[in-house]
């Protein structure tokens, strides 16, 4: 590691859970994102602070004016700029150490493992019921944990899958074991949506992704973690 590295990342080397060891893990590391939105934004942010070597971004959309009360990756002066491209920019400023893989189109199911292609950790931050199902069905596929995190108005929820693991580890079908009906799903365009709640939960899912990384504590798996912006609450409940 060198001088400045040491200096950079000196707050994790303090940590016995981190250390050197814990680092240099981080440092091996690539973890792929899905959205680089309001949840992805702030895992990015991260996930590139926190030294992860590799850094997969797959998002189609662009930046609009309105992501920016929640999406921190992107700035006014890239509105109009494709959101990989503007949260990439901001990684590099941010630690330019970090390798960056861009992919500016959707998840499909002929694209997924391509997309997922050498990522030892997955973070799911779309707005699609699809392509929450779709990611989920090729992480169990190619045994990768998956942190899934998503927001509503005030709300939010986390959890992470690992149903290849076994049983005891419940998969996205457990947590909807059918889709929601046309239209049961309202957009943060129909519905408004807090900004800090949703960086809570993509900062919180960087900490899950880490912690999935280095095995450190208690995973999520089986487990869904419930935000409350109103009431400062966080209680977790048992999924299936």
């Amino acid at each position: 590691m060198t001088p400045e590295a040491v200096q950079r990342y000196s707050r994790h080397l303090l940590l016995k859970e981190i250390g050197g060891p814990g680092q240099a893990t981080l440092g091996r590391a690539t973890v792929a994102v899905i959205g680089a939105g309001g949840i992805g934004s702030p895992a990015l942010l991260y996930l590139a602070a926190a030294g992860v070597g590799r850094l997969i971004l797959i998002d189609d959309d662009r930046v609009d004016l309105s992501n920016l009360n929640r999406q921190i990756a992107h700035s006014t002066a890239r509105v109009g700029a494709l959101k990989v491209d503007s949260a990439a920019e901001a990684l590099r400023a941010l630690n330019p150490d970090v390798t960056l893989t861009l992919h500016a189109e959707r998840a499909t199911e002929a694209s997924i493992d391509r997309l997922l292609a050498g990522a030892d950790a997955v973070i799911d931050g779309s707005d699609s019921f699809d392509t929450r199902r779709l990611v989920a069905d090729a992480c169990a596929r190619l045994r990768r944990p998956l942190i899934s995190a998503a927001v509503v108005q005030l709300s939010g929820q986390l959890t992470v899958f690992k149903p290849y693991l076994g049983p005891e580890h419940p998969g996205f079908g457990a947590l909807y074991p059918t889709p929601p009906a046309e239209g049961a799903l309202p957009s943060c365009a129909e519905t408004g949506i807090l900004g800090p709640a949703a960086g809570v939960m993509g900062t919180l899912a960087a900490v899950e992704a880490i912690k999935e990384l280095l095995s450190l504590g208690e995973s999520l798996s089986g487990w869904l973690l419930l935000y409350e912006a109103l009431w400062s609450s966080l209680d977790r409940v048992r999924i299936g």
